[in-house]
């Protein structure tokens, strides 16, 4: 199955805030539309739909997906790794996907949204310790330094992703990061904590969900 890349608002409706997705926020729901939504939920119990266990292992497994931005194909083939290492393997799983290095643009805050930090790894605009890398799930580790290849150039458009997400003015640097804004370099101090993970999320239940399949 390819990327996504359909209406965002679609998911972050039907899965809850999806920050790596979209900075977009919705707006509440009226009465009308929450009795709406009732409706449709108590059609939906009286069909024959899969278990309650199963809808809940696979939203929290869709989270995950939409979140990072991953194909099925690769977060299975993270299970599977986050699966041979020593440790909890809900735990190891986040903190793989955690170190890409696509998300660690975007936790620095040099993105609005994690496609938006591919797109400047894609583009050829981000060295890890002073050397080009243009692979969006290269895993970074402690020490890493991440700077910008052209600093007028990919500082421009630093700041147009900065000035176009309302969220990124508040967002905080998580600990296990620094940023130095000018000019741009991030270090990667160490491997982030469970709390430090930017994503509500039970990931426990992805594991079960793919239980069959690592």
């Amino acid at each position: 199955m390819s990327r996504y890349r359909g209406p965002r608002l679609k998911k972050i409706k039907r899965l809850g805030a999806l920050p790596g997705l979209t900075s977009k926020v919705l707006k509440p729901l009226s009465a009308r539309q929450k009795k709406q939504k009732k409706e449709k939920d108590q059609k939906k119990k009286k069909k024959n739909y899969p278990s309650e266990q199963y809808l809940s292992r696979l939203e929290e497994k869709q989270k995950l997906r939409f979140h990072y931005g991953l194909t099925e194909r690769q977060l299975l083939k993270y299970v599977r790794i986050a699966g041979k290492t020593k440790g909890s393997t809900g735990q190891v799983l986040l903190q793989l996907l955690e170190m890409r290095l696509d998300n660690i643009i975007f936790r620095l805050g040099m993105a609005s949204t994690i496609p938006g930090a591919r797109q400047l790894v894609n583009h050829r605009h981000i060295l890890v310790n002073g050397c080009l890398v243009d692979i969006p799930s290269y895993r970074c580790k402690p020490q890493d330094i991440i700077t910008t290849k052209d600093e007028q150039k990919t500082g421009a458009i630093i700041q147009n992703y900065l000035a176009s997400s309302t969220q990124n003015k508040k967002k905080r640097v998580p600990e296990h990061l620094t940023l130095q804004s000018s000019p741009y370099k991030g270090v990667v101090k160490q491997i982030i904590a469970r709390h430090e993970v930017g994503l509500k999320i039970k990931e426990l239940q992805v594991v079960e969900y793919y239980s069959r399949q690592t």
